[in-house]
């Protein structure tokens, strides 16, 4: 760990000693020269349901103060969805549960429009059941893979197909939508392929439609962020996942010390260059955005990232660092530590 802190603290000065008139505090960030002195009526925004929480959080508190005139639109049409909308030029920033895939940046590029990534939390994908399942205590990525992969459509309807102990009763699937990058990540780290996936299941990108099915659904098994089943845990029962070296639940601390396991992931906002330029309450928003993204996150059921992340986001955010660091690719088994160093690369 000390190795870590001290390769980690290296990178930073490293990065920080390159970059003029920065500093750890958003006050101390100016307004790039090419920022116009106009607000729209409106920020856009849209994308994942998973990070929908953090970003209506701070909207709201965005638009408290009195001095904010501008609406802040929050909308849900999934990590891939948001992103049709980022990259046609419609939205001015995109909630994702993924980073940017390569055919997306594709239609970014051809568009003209720039993007900068900023991560604000991890999220433990959480697989949960109705309470009055008294049988299911954990279960393997293995038995995720054979109930999820397409081959089971039609096939692995019983959960006595999952363990000969369960009940014969009926196994009512619900998960994200294609347009989800939850169903992404999902896919990818269950059944080995991204959007490899049954389709006879309850599907919505909308996480709280997912949460309502399985509250009223006995019979159910199903997946979404973390913070949706700690706002509803009272009618709903996680699942602890073991990847082969025994059962872990989510939680805040099993995510930081890296024992959640497939299922941990980082979640980000991409933002508009251009609007950051030419709109200033944009500019502001966002500057609030990265400053109380940390207390925000935990408020609302996610893990906060290190106080590193929240400045490295500041230097690039000052400099209009453009771009990511994932190539275009989910990364399974992405640590915090991994994401800060990729960050300090940047």
């Amino acid at each position: 760990m000390k190795t870590l802190k001290l390769a980690l603290a290296l990178l930073l000065l490293a990065f920080t000693s390159s970059c003029t008139s920065t500093s750890n505090t958003s006050a101390e960030i100016q307004r790039p020269q090419k920022a116009a002195n106009v607000a729209k009526t409106t920020i856009k925004i849209d994308g994942s349901s998973t990070v929908y929480p953090i970003t209506q959080a701070i909207a709201k508190e965005y638009q408290a103060d009195s001095n904010n005139q501008v609406q802040v639109t929050v909308g849900i049409s999934g990590t891939t969805g948001g992103f049709e909308k980022f990259c046609a030029g419609v939205t001015d920033i995109s909630n994702a549960s993924r980073p940017i895939l390569k055919s997306e940046m594709e239609v970014c590029k051809k568009n003209g429009v720039g993007y900068m990534e900023f991560p604000i939390a991890f999220d433990a994908l959480t697989i949960a059941v109705n309470p009055q399942n008294t049988w299911a205590k954990d279960i393997t990525v293995a038995e995720l893979k054979r109930i999820w992969e397409p081959g089971a459509e039609g096939k692995i309807t019983r959960w006595n197909q999952i363990q000969a102990s369960y009940p014969d009763r009926p196994l009512n699937l619900y998960g994200a939508g294609q347009k989800s990058g939850t169903f992404d990540y999902f896919t990818e780290a269950t059944v080995g392929q991204v959007r490899a996936n049954r389709n006879d299941y309850t599907a919505s990108e909308d996480d709280e439609v997912l949460v309502d099915g399985i509250s009223k659904d006995p019979n159910a098994l199903g997946y979404f962020g973390y913070s949706y089943y700690e706002k509803h845990q009272d009618k709903l029962k996680a699942l602890a996942v073991d990847n082969g070296k025994g059962p872990v639940l989510p939680s805040r601390q099993t995510v930081e010390k890296v024992q959640y396991q497939p299922l941990s992931r980082p979640l980000f906002i991409y933002v508009n260059t251009r609007s950051t330029q030419n709109n200033s309450a944009a500019y502001q928003f966002v500057k609030l955005y990265i400053e109380n993204a940390p207390k925000v996150v935990s408020t609302v059921g996610y893990v906060p990232l290190p106080e590193e992340v929240k400045h490295l986001n500041y230097v690039h955010f000052y400099k209009g660092k453009a771009g990511t660091v994932f190539d275009g690719q989910t990364q399974l088994n992405l640590t915090i530590g991994e994401l800060l160093r990729k960050e300090a690369k940047f």
